[in-house]
């Protein structure tokens, strides 16, 4: 128990944290890590997601080997104070693994504040000034007339916003399909070259333009792979076809360049979700480098510096578009709805349909309805965990590891997976 130093004021009850611990599980193939914190009370427990996809292993063990014996037998209701706690208790602290590891922590102790409230979290957050956020989901294809038939097949679903990505050979294409080189005769003949990508590019938005309904919103994703005047040269071209954001147009080592990038672009920049610190999403926004936030809310510390940052972007004129991918868990996904509803920051919200198996591992996980995503009315975050299913969807360290060595470029230069 933590002495009377370690606790300078008093609480209102003598209610404790009494368990702290990391569940992995991979329902959809996909390595997911949520922190589970019991209580003394009876039946009162909380869920945080703490996703750090290709690295699990070391932040499951940083929450079950150093942060568990931290927290037990502390008060769950000083979430402020806990999280710095975890946060300052190793003397050199920051990066995806301790923040993941943090935000574990965090966003299951506002579970248990929703549910000692009998509330949603959203409420405790101040409320909604939407009724639900309307996201954005992916398109992709080798061709481009398979990427719009793609995009077709999402509208009919209800989608008004669709990003789209096609396949470039030697599988630059990021979030489409790998498909055979093009250049059998450079020194690496599965590269990926950014002269024909900035060609290609162009060409896939106009097809989509002529192709799909006027109304609908168009995204894409660079990911990280231009160089400042390439990104320029990417968003003039597809400025035509009103692009609703491009994505990661620079690798995070260039981000100081981002303002410059945006000042020439006429298409909105969308970037942030290699952030890897709540203080570089602040630079992000502080310094005039984004037009969208893209933080992944656990990469960042969970809930409790997503909400600032979203104040920020608020009075900055910034809007949010949380990282919301397969490899954000549901209690991850249900995070950002919260942030969603509740601040008018809100941009757009990044979609992924869950399987069944998902659903079945974490009750009450959101389903997306005609593009709309709605939290939960249930306190707390509404979802829950079964830990025999979760068990039966063991992690894996190999394979997703492998997926992200990077691609590397016809002269065999790595960039960014």
């Amino acid at each position: 128990m933590p002495s009377n130093f370690d606790q300078p004021w008093p609480v209102r009850d003598d209610i404790r944290i009494r368990e702290v611990k990391a569940i992995v599980t991979a329902p959809q193939g996909i390595p997911l890590v949520v922190v589970k914190i019991d209580t003394t009370e009876p039946g009162l427990y909380g869920l945080g997601c703490a996703t750090f996809t290709q690295r699990w292993k070391a932040v499951q063990t940083f929450v079950d080997e150093h942060l568990a014996r931290l927290l037990v037998g502390r008060y769950p209701g000083d979430i402020g104070d806990l999280t710095r706690l975890a946060g300052y208790s190793g003397y050199w602290r920051g990066g995806p693994v301790t923040n993941n590891a943090i935000s574990g922590i965090d966003q299951a102790l506002w579970d248990i504040a929703g549910k000692r409230a009998g509330m949603p979290v959203y409420e405790l957050l101040g409320g909604k000034v939407r009724a639900a956020a309307d996201t954005y989901i992916h398109a992709s294809g080798k061709t481009i007339e398979e990427t719009i038939d793609h995009a077709q097949k999402l509208i009919a679903q209800g989608w008004r916003h669709i990003r789209l990505q096609m396949s470039t050979p030697g599988g630059g294409g990021y979030g489409a399909p790998r498909v055979p080189t093009l250049y059998p005769d450079s020194p690496y003949h599965n590269g990926w070259s950014a002269r024909d990508y900035l060609r290609t590019t162009p060409e896939l938005f106009a097809e989509a333009r002529h192709a799909l309904p006027d109304n609908i919103e168009l995204l894409h994703d660079v990911h990280s792979r231009l160089t400042p005047k390439e990104a320029v040269l990417l968003a003039r071209a597809l400025e035509p076809h009103r692009l609703f954001f491009l994505e990661d147009v620079l690798a995070p080592e260039l981000w100081d360049r981002l303002p410059e990038v945006r000042a020439a672009s006429p298409v909105p920049l969308a970037v942030g979700e290699l952030t890897t610190s709540f203080g570089d999403a602040v630079r992000l926004i502080r310094d005039g480098g984004v037009d969208f936030i893209r933080s992944h809310v656990s990469d960042i510390g969970g809930l409790t510096p997503a909400r600032k940052l979203a104040d920020l972007a608020e009075i900055s004129g910034v809007r949010t578009a949380w990282h919301g991918p397969g490899d954000t868990s549901p209690i991850g996904a249900a995070a950002n709805v919260a942030l969603d509803v509740s601040s008018v920051a809100f941009g757009i919200q990044e979609g992924h349909i869950y399987d069944d198996a998902v659903h079945e591992v974490f009750p009450g996980t959101l389903r997306i309805e005609d593009g709309w995503l709605r939290p939960n009315e249930a306190p707390g975050w509404g979802i829950d965990v079964d830990l025999e299913a979760a068990a039966r969807y063991p992690a894996q360290l190999s394979g997703h590891d492998e997926w992200a060595a990077g691609v590397r470029r016809i002269d065999g230069a790595l960039e960014a997976p």
